[in-house]
């Protein structure tokens, strides 16, 4: 089960979150407008149909007259008509306001997913991610659009009603409207409650999108490890929270809106008790008592509907809440504003002033330690020279990782400094660096879409020429041409119609595509078979020839060629030379090897034994 904590809320409506969700709105304020008019306009007209009921029953109905009926039944069907096309346009023009704030928010959440460090990935679960992108966003956008129709028909009516039943009989109104502030003590006694009740289905819908993830990616892992039951268990365990979490919101906001009925039942029945006398008395017309009764129901139905979006308000609070966390959260790793305004940022890069990379870098007194306190380097010395070749040997958790993620700054040290050509990395654009790497993993991730997109990737501009070029000099054309549709074909998601070795060779071509001045191999041969480690090695070799490079490996056949071979031991160099100098010195990488190489001899002798 996933062990993040999401961040604790405040319990009260925070009026600074909705001034910085409404700047969202901002590049909408003409359609804002457009739609508020139209609004106006409906409950405008809305609010004339009791006045138009009632002069058709003090002129027509109780005189029993037809005399100018023609022209109020005209004006009735053209109040109709009117009505039909502002709702046409309401509808399409909140529709695109909807549309239109989800795409900003996403663009904006999405972009700072791009700008955010290794460690906010490291501690956040990727299921929660995607709920703030999705669910959380289309709330939001949902109540910015849909609840601003609803609160200015709604404010419209009860403002045209109020002031057409004052003018109408001013303290059969007073009388009725004073069940009013009752409802706004209502109001405030349930906004904590329904905002906390909210809050906590959104935390357990974060926990279902995170399950599905998690199940999804890991559906091998469950198939091979007999995981199906506990996986469902688990997954009822939070659908179960869901429900009764779902079930507590629903029973809370059910219990408020009743009572808004309740006291708009109570002004409707004022109406009728008081209205009907006045009628008896003769000191009120009876069609002035049914423009009452309409207007009284009338009056409260905008209520209950202001009501509903007060409810949805506590509910998008709890979205907003945790969609600004996730946008307002800094990358640990950033450029200083000096840097950026010299080479520019991510997403606004000034290529022209970037200086040319060599490729020496040096570790100078080098500390780091993560978040939660663990140790990995202690004054951590390391100089390659340019083109140098650098393999690092060890066990899991030894700090291997951990170097190359500070050499590409992906982590920034503790304590010391990282040179690159001489100079602190921390004075140069971490654009620059990072465009001048190439880094090939252990479990290589293609996009979907076709190989030679995937290849592209390295250098979008690059043409086809220059992308098969990359291809055949990492042995990858050869096996592509004989696929049916040869560089044109379908990926699958991930990469999932390709072997691991043909998605191996693809990363390589897209690092290669990009000439990088640092090439970064991170166990880039241990899944695949011996046959394709041979030609992943033929492509090792020259894609790394001319190129600073740092390669982790499991498999030691893989790093013999190698200029320098580091032993890490708990962020230490215990050994250091190259492949023969290491042997001769018989100690751990020598025992090491020769228990990998009659491992590898054993297996060999063994298939040759079974062929036989």
């Amino acid at each position: 089960m996933n062990t993040f904590q999401e961040q604790t809320y405040t319990n009260r409506f925070d009026i600074g979150l909705w001034r910085k969700l409404l700047r969202y709105a901002k590049p909408y304020k003409k359609s804002l407008i457009t739609l508020g008019m139209f609004m106006i306009g409906i409950g405008t007209i809305d609010a004339l149909f009791p006045l138009m009921n009632k002069y058709a029953i003090d002129h027509y109905v109780v005189p029993k007259s037809l005399e100018g009926i023609a022209w109020f039944v005209a004006l009735y069907v053209l109040m109709i008509c009117l009505q039909t096309i502002i709702i046409r346009l309401m509808v399409d023009t909140a529709g695109k306001i909807e549309t239109g704030i989800c795409y900003d928010i996403r663009k904006d959440g999405f972009q700072r997913l791009q700008e955010l460090s290794f460690s906010y990935y490291d501690q956040t679960p990727i299921g929660w991610l995607m709920s703030r992108m999705t669910s959380d966003i289309r709330k939001l956008g949902n109540t910015l659009s849909w609840g601003l129709v609803d609160c200015v028909w709604g404010a419209t009516m009860m403002l045209a009603i109020t002031t057409i039943v004052l003018y109408l009989d001013w303290k059969l109104a007073i009388i009725i409207l004073s069940v009013v502030p009752f409802l706004a003590i209502v109001s405030v006694l349930f906004q904590k409650k329904i905002l906390h009740t909210f809050r906590h289905v959104r935390k357990t819908n974060s926990l279902i999108t995170g399950a599905f993830n998690e199940g999804l990616s890991g559906a091998k892992a469950t198939k091979v490890l007999v995981r199906e039951e506990k996986n469902l268990q688990e997954f009822q365990v939070l659908t179960g929270q869901m429900q009764s979490s779902s079930v507590k919101a629903a029973t809370i906001s059910s219990l408020y809106m009743p009572i808004v009925l309740i006291l708009g039942s109570i002004g409707t029945g004022l109406a009728l008790w008081l209205g009907g006398e006045g009628v008896l008395a003769g000191t009120i017309k009876y069609g002035t008592l049914v423009a009452f009764t309409s207007y009284t129901v009338q009056f409260f139905e905008p209520i209950r509907d202001l009501a509903r979006i007060f409810t949805e308000l506590q509910s998008a609070q709890a979205s907003a809440e945790r969609i600004f966390t996730m946008i307002e959260t800094e990358p640990e790793i950033t450029d200083s504003q000096q840097i950026i305004a010299k080479y520019g940022d991510v997403f606004h890069p000034r290529k022209k002033t970037w200086p040319e990379m060599k490729g020496n870098i040096a570790f100078e007194n080098v500390s780091f330690a993560y978040k939660d306190g663990e140790k990995v380097l202690e004054g951590f010395n390391l100089n390659v020279s340019r083109g140098e070749t650098i393999a690092l040997v060890g066990e899991t958790g030894s700090g291997k990782s951990t170097i190359v993620n500070l050499a590409c700054r992906f982590y920034e040290p503790t304590e010391g400094k990282i040179l690159i050509d001489g100079i602190d990395y921390r004075k140069r654009s971490l654009l620059w660096l990072h465009a001048n790497l190439g880094y090939v993993l252990q479990t290589p991730h293609l996009f979907s879409g076709t190989i030679k997109e995937n290849i592209r990737y390295g250098r979008l501009e690059a043409g086809d020429e220059e992308m098969i070029a990359a291809a055949k000099l990492v042995n990858a054309h050869e096996f592509i041409e004989k696929l049916e549709n040869g560089y044109d074909t379908e990926v699958g998601e991930g990469g999932g119609k390709l072997s691991t070795g043909e998605k191996q060779l693809i990363s390589f071509a897209r690092a290669i595509l990009a000439n990088p001045r640092i090439f970064i191999l991170d166990e880039a041969t241990s899944s695949v078979d011996t046959e394709t480690e041979q030609i992943i090695q033929h492509a090792i070799h020259k894609v790394l020839e001319g190129r600073t490079s740092f390669i982790i490996a499991h498999r030691l056949s893989t790093i013999r060629a190698a200029d320098r071979i580091l032993v890490i031991r708990q962020g230490k160099v215990i050994e250091e030379g190259n492949h023969h100098e290491l042997l001769k010195q018989r100690g751990y990488y020598y025992r090491l090897y020769t228990n990998q190489f009659m491992k590898e001899e054993e297996k060999k002798l063994g298939i040759t034994a079974y062929g036989l």
